[in-house]
């Protein structure tokens, strides 16, 4: 069993890195004998946010969330950036979570890759 985490910094829309994270952490995940782990921090708190819509044609970041937690991958959300972005737990989307500074310390010890996008 081979662990990635894979840390988000930016906002779902805007800029593309964390598209390309999810992107990369969808096709891991899929991957027999490989556990994911996504870490939302900073701005990309918000793209753990529920009910997303976007124009036809258009990557939709909640949607790819999904991909990688259908594809037994975990989300977890610095709960101090929610705070900072005045979302709450009943704002994330069905399968992410909160957390915390020391769960992100933790995961890092015990990963075997840690990707930051």
């Amino acid at each position: 069993m081979s662990k990635t985490l894979i840390i988000l910094n930016d906002p779902p829309y805007g800029t593309e890195r964390s598209y390309n994270g999810l992107r990369l952490a969808g096709n891991l995940a899929k991957r027999d004998g490989e556990e994911v782990t996504v870490f939302l921090m900073g701005d990309a708190a918000s793209c753990a946010v529920a009910g997303q819509k976007t124009p036809n044609g258009y990557y939709n970041i909640e949607k790819m969330l999904k991909v990688v937690m259908g594809q037994g991958g975990d989300i977890a959300v610095c709960g101090t950036c929610m705070d900072a972005r005045g979302l709450s737990e009943d704002m994330l989307t069905d399968g992410a979570r909160r957390s915390t500074m020391a769960e992100l310390g933790d995961l890092t010890l015990a990963a075997d890759k840690v990707l930051i996008f």
